[in-house]
């Protein structure tokens, strides 16, 4: 698919692998919209990459209608990558015994609606204008691409909530994209395993950290790095022939119990 001149929606896409997939596809020619709820650095970054920001909250239709709108504006919106999400540690059972002390029903609700609903909502919104699009010679008219996360299948102790959500995106990737076929837009997400985004900090502790969860996987051994993310996903929106897949981004690492 040609995104040079189209424009693209991205959630999260003020820090980590939004950032570096935003930068990316402004790299290629696309117009984008940083959508995202943290304004200073998306901000920072639309005017960096010559984009726009969106302030956008996953959970708010609305906000997201916003986003894709604005895009719209920038030119044929073609891309919607969904890097929004968040992380939620906790065991089913606490060790006291108490019902008082089992894993937080309105935590687990939340990560669901930010990373599971949230995710489709976003889908749902952007195909709908992606519809609109005048199709390529394949009949084409946009692509998307999901973020899920290697714990969708290899789950640790105390992400239920999290694996659950990223279990839910791998299992709506085929048939939303069988669904969106009828409208000429392609469905593929992509599994990160242990990237080097913000969520670890910094300063010599977080380098610490780092290099030991690096000697856990199988090679290279080291962290990811959002860039390579950001390839993969614009290979995903270009790459005609990508349908349906989810694919796992993770050097081969299978996560153990904890």
């Amino acid at each position: 698919m040609e995104i040079n001149g189209s424009s693209a929606v991205v959630t999260g896409g003020a820090s980590g692998l939004g950032e570096a997939t935003a930068r990316l596809l402004a790299e290629r020619g696309v117009k984008v919209v940083v959508a995202d709820l943290q304004a200073d650095k998306g901000e920072a970054l639309a005017k960096e990459i010559n984009g726009v920001f969106a302030k956008t909250d996953v959970t708010n239709t609305d906000q997201i209608i916003s986003a894709v709108d604005a895009a719209r504006e920038l030119g044929p919106l073609k891309s919607l990558v969904n890097c929004a999400g968040i992380g939620w540690a906790s065991r089913t059972v606490g060790k006291d015994g108490e019902y008082s002390s089992a894993h937080d029903l309105g935590a687990y609700r939340r990560v669901i609606e930010i990373n599971l609903i949230g995710t489709f909502d976003c889908i749902r919104i952007a195909a709908t204008a992606m519809s609109a699009n005048e199709p390529d010679e394949d009949g084409q008219r946009g692509a998307i691409v999901n973020t899920a996360s290697v714990a969708a299948e290899d789950g640790q102790i105390g992400q239920a909530a999290y694996s659950s959500s990223k279990g839910g995106v791998v299992g709506m990737t085929l048939p939303v994209a069988r669904d969106l076929a009828a409208i000429g837009v392609r469905v593929n997400t992509i599994l990160p395993g242990l990237i080097d985004t913000p969520i670890y900090g910094a300063g010599d502790f977080a380098d610490q950290f780092k290099e030991r969860l690096g000697a856990g996987v199988l090679f290279p051994k080291r962290l990811g790095k959002s860039s390579e993310f950001a390839t993969l996903a614009v290979e995903l929106l270009t790459n005609n022939y990508m349908n349906a897949e989810s694919i796992r981004l993770d050097a081969g690492i299978r996560m153990q119990p904890k």
